[in-house]
């Protein structure tokens, strides 16, 4: 059980690596998964989203703590648990972030992360259904479907941002992410295109790469200051030592991985020696920083028959399912969600803070089984929360989950905007374009109008988009909330890196599948020793009133 590079978590980042370190066959690679194979006809299918949700089977389903602003609520955080990871149950929703975004990493410290830094590889990874060009690849492993709206819903809806006064965006993840455009997806031919599609299927064939899934890693081997190995259990119980003669590298994601580290004796002293866990390296930013996504839907009913609705029945849900079967197209073939806004908040804020995504069908916020009749509902995702939470330790048993705590809405600046966001999106609904389609406010009802009634519904409703990150986070060696160095390796040890969302030094603007896969695809250059891909120096736009202007 020798290996020059062993992988904790065959994830969207985990599948790359495992791809591009094998790629010249000069290096052995095993690579290490908890969950299952990929094989279930689910995880093909875009519009299953909800029933890998709703299973555990592939799904680690954590629950997090009594969230103090959202009246102790637990939030459940849905993190993939097979191969491909959480690209192999997401909602597919493909956008980059904005170029500030990346500009921003490069300012806190992070050299080598600016925006012409990171173009690059966003390029290599893709062939985008939209054709190549500037901001786009052709030809890269990870098929992006641009989606072509046609129901009478998305489309009301990216009117109605043109009416209201929003750019038009061509391309959210090209020269113009600011306004409403059609949102990309993960789709390959009617069918989800995870990473394990796209990076570790071409690979698995390769004699110098390994895969082992149903085996959860217990810790770290150190040997002095530098990681020497990993010991894991597998399925029938037996424990395994294997030994990596160059790196292990941490691809468990945002939760995974400061998990992983801190069962390992990698985190900050205090919290490792209450749990009696001997520690190896005093780094207190491991599990801190946690950033996420905040979450609330608006329902609409819809004044004509043309919401997705009648299709979720059981005959045409049968219909549509052998259609897909057939054919790989029609609604199973999509994720329901094709046109997003994203838009600023106020004047004064240099580029979006709100994303706005429509669903023609609307769905209940506990069950998520759709409303039995013609609607469809808007979420408004706040994209840079100023709260911060962190993750910590349960026990020393690497089988407890971890405890999760985001702190949703923690900073008063976050309820402010929320409320912002929802009263946008009020506008929006109220444009000439959806005159004859916009009914009644389901929720959260258009007599919730006052700052206490949309916090009081903020406390109930809010809820997470799924993007955790930012456990781990990247910086200088003199920060001493940093975790990594700018190329992933942890500070203070050798022999050790951490490649995926948990290095962010914050969460980007948009999710965060995208910007994960590209972090591993320009890592993988860094571990094998190369140069970095040329940068690209781009011009994106800027709303040149933003400091006057909301939109």
């Amino acid at each position: 059980m020798d290996f020059d590079y062993i992988i904790v978590g065959a994830g969207s980042a985990g599948c790359v690596l495992a791809n591009r370190l094998t790629s010249d066959g000069e290096n052995s690679v095993l690579l290490l998964e908890a969950g299952p194979e990929n094989t279930a006809l689910s995880l093909k299918m875009p519009a299953a989203v909800l029933s890998n949700l709703n299973s555990t089977k592939h799904n680690w389903a954590f629950q997090g703590e009594p969230e103090p602003e959202l009246n102790g609520r637990q939030i459940q955080h849905d993190r993939g648990k097979t191969l491909g990871g959480s690209s192999s149950i997401n909602g597919m929703v493909f956008i980059r972030g904005h170029a500030l975004d990346y500009e921003g990493w490069r300012q806190a410290g992070c050299a080598g992360w600016g925006y012409a830094d990171v173009l690059p590889y966003f390029k290599r990874m893709e062939t985008y259904g939209g054709g190549g060009d500037d901001f786009r690849g052709d030809s890269g492993p990870l098929h992006v479907h641009r989606a072509a709206p046609q129901d009478p819903l998305t489309l009301a809806f990216l009117k109605a941002g043109e009416e209201a006064g929003y750019p038009v965006s061509e391309d959210i993840s090209g020269y113009c992410q600011e306004g409403f455009g059609v949102s990309d997806r993960t789709v390959f031919k009617g069918e989800r295109w995870s990473t394990a599609r796209a990076y570790l299927d071409p690979a698995r064939t390769r004699p110098n790469l390994t895969i082992m899934t149903r085996t959860r890693v217990q810790h770290l081997v150190f040997d002095g200051g530098r990681a020497a190995g990993v010991t894991y259990r597998e399925p029938g119980g037996k424990t395994i030592t294997a030994h990596a003669g160059k790196e292990v590298i941490l691809s468990a994601g945002a939760v995974g991985s400061p998990h992983l580290l801190m069962l390992s004796g990698v985190g900050s002293a205090a919290h490792l020696q209450a749990l009696g866990i001997n520690v190896v390296h005093d780094l207190p930013g491991v599990g801190q920083n946690l950033n996420d996504h905040p979450d609330f839907v608006l329902k609409y009913n819809c004044l004509k028959p043309v919401s997705f609705w009648p299709k979720t029945r059981p005959l045409a849900k049968l219909a549509a399912g052998l259609q897909w079967m057939l054919t790989r197209r029609g609604i199973v073939a999509s994720n329901l969600f094709e046109a997003v806004g994203c838009i600023r908040s106020g004047p004064g804020v240099e580029y979006p803070d709100l994303q706005i995504i429509i669903s023609p069908i609307a769905v209940d916020d506990t069950t998520w089984e759709p409303l039995k009749q013609h609607a469809f509902q808007i979420h408004v995702g706040l994209m840079r929360a100023h709260s911060r939470g962190k993750i910590e330790l349960r026990s020393a048993d690497p089988a407890d989950p971890p405890r999760i705590l985001v702190n949703y809405l923690k900073d008063s600046r976050d309820r402010a905007l929320m409320r912002k966001g929802i009263r946008l999106v009020r506008d929006i609904v109220e444009q000439p374009a959806f005159a004859d389609l916009k009914g009644d406010e389901i929720f959260p009802g258009d007599a919730a109008q006052s700052d206490a009634d949309l916090d009081h519904l903020l406390n109930t409703h809010t809820t997470t988009q799924w993007h955790l990150s930012c456990t781990a986070r990247m910086g200088e060696a003199t920060d001493k909330s940093a975790v990594v160095d700018a190329s992933g390796r942890v500070h203070g040890l050798s022999g050790l890196r951490v490649v995926d969302a948990s290095i962010m030094p914050f969460v980007t603007n948009g999710n965060t599948n995208a910007p994960t896969i590209m972090l591993a695809e320009k890592l993988s250059d860094d571990i094998l020793g190369r140069a970095p891909l040329p940068r690209i120096e781009a011009d994106v736009w800027h709303n040149p009133n933003y400091e006057t202007c909301q939109r």
